[in-house]
């Protein structure tokens, strides 16, 4: 079996071209979608993530707004950026990199974003009508997924879905997500984390099996059935000398070893974290084009 690779660069691009023209017929009508950043501390990898999203705003031509304070910023300085972002009108969307140097402060910071400019899908009542399937923000990384395997042809309707990992950016609202009666969900949706039991026995059932656990070769081939699909979510660093920087980046599958007995797969890189950024661009055009509407 050959399988296919679900080539999340390709279907981000094609979704920003269509974003592009939603664009030029909001500044038509007098509004560019504007995206306000706020990066604490000088983690390289945050500060990558939020160059690479910075650079997708300009070639879509939004606006972008970045705050930066440094890792000792007070509890009291960030909530004012982020504040300083709500009251903004020429900003429809609040991105708060994450994680902050003082992670206990991140859900108040959460809680502080307007809803309405909620575009990572985390706040609190962005959760909770995601839940009802009311309209709302939804996160970008789950969004993402159901993006990408509805454009590459694979019906999540009437099919046994398993996700391996719980937390509450991928796992869990994926879940729901999928599991919702509406065109990118219908799925009967199993759900298995660090406390299950055969975990193995559940995934090979299922006709697509999602991988976000953060460690790599979580699933291997012996746990899947032949011709299922397999998204990874996943992004790891995996010590590598005959990489230049030491290291190369894997995902929570056995890629390699799967190949060779699934329909589809997502590579890593290049497969899911490209629509991850393509999402947070969709919502930010979507809060701009509700802006209208107040």
């Amino acid at each position: 079996m050959s399988a296919k690779i679900l080539n999340g660069k390709e279907i981000s691009a094609e979704m920003r071209e269509e974003l592009k023209q939603e664009i030029v017929e909001l500044k038509a009508q007098g509004v560019t979608p504007g995206l306000g950043v706020l990066l604490v501390g000088d983690d390289p990898a945050s500060r990558s993530y939020v160059t690479a999203k910075e650079k997708c705003c300009a070639d879509l031509g939004m606006y972008s707004s970045e705050k930066k304070l440094p890792a000792t910023a007070s509890r009291e300085e960030i909530l004012a950026e982020v504040n300083a972002f709500n009251n903004d009108a020429a900003v429809h969307g609040i991105l708060v990199q994450l994680p902050l140097p003082d992670a206990s402060i991140e859900q108040e910071v959460i809680d502080t974003i307007k809803p309405e400019k909620d575009v990572d899908g985390f706040h609190p009542v962005s959760v909770g009508r995601m839940m009802l399937g009311q309209e709302t923000f939804l996160p970008c990384t789950p969004h993402g997924v159901l993006h990408m395997l509805k454009r590459s042809g694979i019906q999540a309707e009437g099919a046994h879905v398993v996700v391996l990992g719980r937390s509450n950016i991928v796992g869990r609202p994926l879940s729901n997500m999928l599991s919702l009666k509406s065109d990118l969900g219908n799925a009967t949706v199993t759900l298995c984390h660090t406390r299950t039991k055969n975990t193995a026995d559940l995934t090979r059932q299922a006709d697509i099996v999602i991988v976000a656990a953060g460690r790599p070769n979580t699933l291997t081939p012996d746990m899947v059935k032949d011709g299922a699909v397999v998204i990874d979510v996943g992004v790891n660093r995996v010590e590598d000398s005959s990489k230049k920087r030491g290291y190369r980046l894997a995902g929570d599958a056995d890629y390699d070893g799967l190949l060779g007995k699934v329909s589809a797969i997502t590579p890593v890189p290049g497969g899911v974290g490209p629509m991850t950024i393509t999402m947070l661009m969709v919502n930010t055009v979507e809060s701009a084009r509700r802006s209208l509407r107040s």
